[in-house]
């Protein structure tokens, strides 16, 4: 699998909770730093308040072997109570390489909500690429591993991810 392909991971899981609810934690920009290792705090720019079509959001990040970056996240698709999805973008060329190509998405991201039975479906999809990011600089050393590179990185994003969706979890139900 190379990065350039795109890769994803989805994870997903079943709430207790009415589909509102969860909507309203998932598009609550402000939560996910309180339950992610990796983003440390967002805000709005733009004049935006609340996720729009197109709104954008700054996503300021650390990782143990990187370090700390910036990101800006434009929300692409949004769909009431549905679906709550975005793009990631180097702006500020952290990540560009020696084309310093950084208009392409480094990731998207989107939350998938489904009334089922008495509560929600909430399932959570992460692509990488194509769009050069953290993980482009670790196959610029060693391209040779690129593979393993990306399982590695596809498997610490599923790890948050379930944690994440975990907490929401019980966020959502603690309110029953």
């Amino acid at each position: 699998m190379r990065y350039t392909d795109g890769p994803s991971v989805e994870c997903d899981l079943y709430i207790e909770a009415a589909p509102p609810r969860v909507w309203d934690l998932v598009t609550d920009i402000h939560l996910p730093p309180r339950l992610s290792p990796e983003l440390q705090r967002v805000e709005w720019i733009d004049g935006a308040d609340s996720p729009k079509l197109g709104a954008s959001f700054v996503g300021y990040n650390r990782h143990e072997q990187i370090g700390e970056w910036r990101t800006v996240c434009r929300v692409v698709e949004l769909e009431e109570q549905r679906r709550f999805g975005w793009i990631v973008l180097d702006v500020d060329g952290r990540f560009a390489g020696p084309d310093g190509n950084h208009t392409e998405p480094a990731a998207a991201w989107c939350f998938e909500i489904t009334p089922e039975t008495t509560g929600t479906r909430l399932r959570q999809t992460a692509r990488i690429g194509p769009g050069r990011s953290g993980i482009s600089l670790f196959i610029d050393k060693v391209p040779e591993s690129e593979e393993d590179l990306v399982a590695f990185r596809l498997g610490q994003l599923r790890t948050n991810m379930d944690a994440g969706l975990q907490n929401i979890k019980e966020l959502a139900e603690s309110d029953r």
